[in-house]
């Protein structure tokens, strides 16, 4: 069976969630420094992709609370979504492994 990878938004927001559960700000400012500063999810986007990973069952609401009158959820990843991260994070190293392997035997390096 091969599963199809993940976008990039949520292979972030999953990794961003592997250490600790955080609320969907934090979340954010994690895909941030992780990216260091290259993607910063805009919150439409980060809203989505979490309700897309809740209803996956990769992620779940491990609580809420109420901060300055607002409701805010703490996520957390569930034991699917740490499966499909580790998983991934395989396939993205087969791939990388790959793509050294080519430029080190053919690739343009060779050309020079």
């Amino acid at each position: 069976m091969s599963e199809r990878g993940l976008q990039e938004l949520a292979l972030l927001l999953l990794t961003a969630l592997a250490d600790a559960p955080r609320h969907g700000y934090a979340v954010a400012q994690e895909v941030k420094t992780i990216t260091d500063g290259r993607v910063v999810p805009r919150t439409g986007a980060l809203y989505g992709a979490l309700d897309r990973l809740l209803a996956e069952g990769l992620i779940k609401v491990e609580r809420e609370e109420v901060v300055d009158g607002r409701a805010r959820r703490i996520f957390a990843l569930a034991p699917a979504g740490r499966e499909r991260l580790a998983a991934e994070a395989e396939r993205l190293a087969a791939t990388a492994r790959e793509v050294r392997r080519r430029l080190g035997t053919g690739g343009a390096a060779a050309l020079t």
